[in-house]
Parts: C-alpha cells; structure tokens; sequence
C-alpha cells in the first residue's frame, strides 16, 4: 500500500468515517511495506526528470526563433527591447506547443509511475512494469490518460512561462 494510495483513499470519507492522521498514514504504509513503500513509484518520477528537459530544450529553440523572427521585421525600430502583448502571446504559444511534445513523449512514464503506486499491485520496478503492461494491454496503455493530462497541462504551463518571461523582462527593466 502506498503512501499516495493512502491519502488519496481517505481524502473522501464515509458517513461516520474517521480521518487518518499524517502519523497513522505512516504508520500504516511502513507496517504494510516497510521502508520500501514510502519510495515506490520512485524510479519512474526519476524518468519524468526527462519531460522536463525535453520541454525546456523545446520552449527555448522556439522562443530564440520567435525572437530571431521580430528582430528580423523590426530592422529598422531602435529599440528591440520592447515587448508588446504578442509577444507574451507567443511566449505563450511556445510553451504550449513544448509541453505537448514533451508530454507525448515521455508519456509512458506518468502511467508507470501510477502502476507502481497502486496498493497491492503486482507491479514491482520500473522495466518489470513496462513490459508487463505492454505485453497484457499492448502499447496503447502506455498512452491512457494523456488527453486528460494534456488538459490540466498545456494551459498551466503556458501561463507559467509566460508569468516567468514576463517577470524577467520586468525585472530587467
């Protein structure tokens, strides 16, 4: 049983049901799997590290194109340094468009993750539960939930760097 599993089982409560305390959780989850259940699912957040490099490598290619692309129409303005709203609207669009194809690509790791959480599983490492899953429900599986994540997502990450650049550009004066 999982420390995520359990949390998320008594965040809704039966009629009468009493709330777990944060000590009875780990309590509960070291007496079920010992040392080892407060770490599972470990070994694929380490995995998920790569989405994140994927997006920045992504978002960063896009945003020196979008600014090579207003240096080059802007020739003859002085000053270059002046954003206007599309421009924070292009910001914008690079991170959408980096988070989907980061998202997409590492994917599979997010399901894995999930797997290894769930209380009583037959799950055990990262590779075991990749090719268990793949093999049972075929490579579809490893895509299950991504539009559902690319919602709560894409919309999250395109304001999160657009707040960025903009406090950048800010504090820059």
């Amino acid at each position: 049983m999982s420390f995520t599993n359990i949390l998320s089982h008594y965040t809704v409560l039966n009629r009468g049901e009493k709330r777990m305390s944060a000590f009875e959780c780990v309590r509960r989850v070291y007496q079920s799997d010992g040392l080892r259940g407060f770490y599972r699912g470990m070994s694929a957040s380490y995995a998920g590290i790569s989405e994140t490099v994927i997006h920045f490598v992504i978002y960063e290619n896009i945003k020196r194109k979008l600014i090579e692309s207003k240096a080059n129409a802007n020739m003859d303005d002085e000053d270059e340094s002046v954003k206007d709203a599309s421009d924070f609207v292009g910001m914008m669009l690079a991170a959408a468009t980096s988070k989907t194809c980061a998202t997409s690509i590492a994917y599979p790791h997010e399901v894995i993750r999930t797997r290894l959480r769930e209380e009583g599983s037959k799950y055990r490492s990262f590779f075991q539960t990749l090719n268990m899953v793949i093999r049972e429900e075929g490579y579809r599986a490893m895509y299950r939930g991504l539009t559902t994540h690319l919602v709560r997502q894409i919309p999250n990450t395109a304001i999160m760097m657009c707040t960025y650049e903009l406090v950048v550009y800010l504090l820059n004066g």
